[in-house]
């Protein structure tokens, strides 16, 4: 079972399901939001077990998709398309090894002009 948690340690999770699609994304949301990159995988929300989700915030980034963080520590842990029954998990939240390799980078058409995608992985422009 993957484990993960905020960096306060209020908010915890567990992941009963195993994290697929991993992706670092370079849209300008994600980067506005965590400083660079986002760095996820996706999961079944129904696999997504909460411990103190009294403090988990939810921002809602578009019409389509809200971003959740703890409240306290500021912490991004999710990235949460609002029609569909999957969660994205964020891959630095995850206590210990995550299990998962990277697969590919969404929206390098928004990258930003500071760095280069050197890793050989596919790259979607959006």
């Amino acid at each position: 079972m993957t484990k993960g948690s905020c960096q306060c340690g209020r908010i915890k999770f567990e992941l009963s399901a195993p994290l697929e699609s991993a992706s670092v994304c370079h849209c300008l949301q994600c980067r506005k939001q965590s400083g660079h990159v986002f760095a996820g995988a996706n999961v079944a929300k129904a696999a997504v077990k909460l411990e103190g989700e009294a403090h988990l915030s939810w921002y809602q980034a578009s019409e389509k998709v809200r971003r959740g963080f703890c409240k306290h520590c500021g912490s991004w842990l999710f990235w949460e398309p609002i029609h569909r029954d999957w969660t994205s998990v964020a891959l630095g939240s995850i206590d210990g090894p995550s299990g998962v390799r990277l697969e590919r980078h969404i929206f390098v058409s928004e990258k930003g002009d500071y760095y280069e995608i050197a890793d050989g992985l596919p790259q979607n422009e959006r």
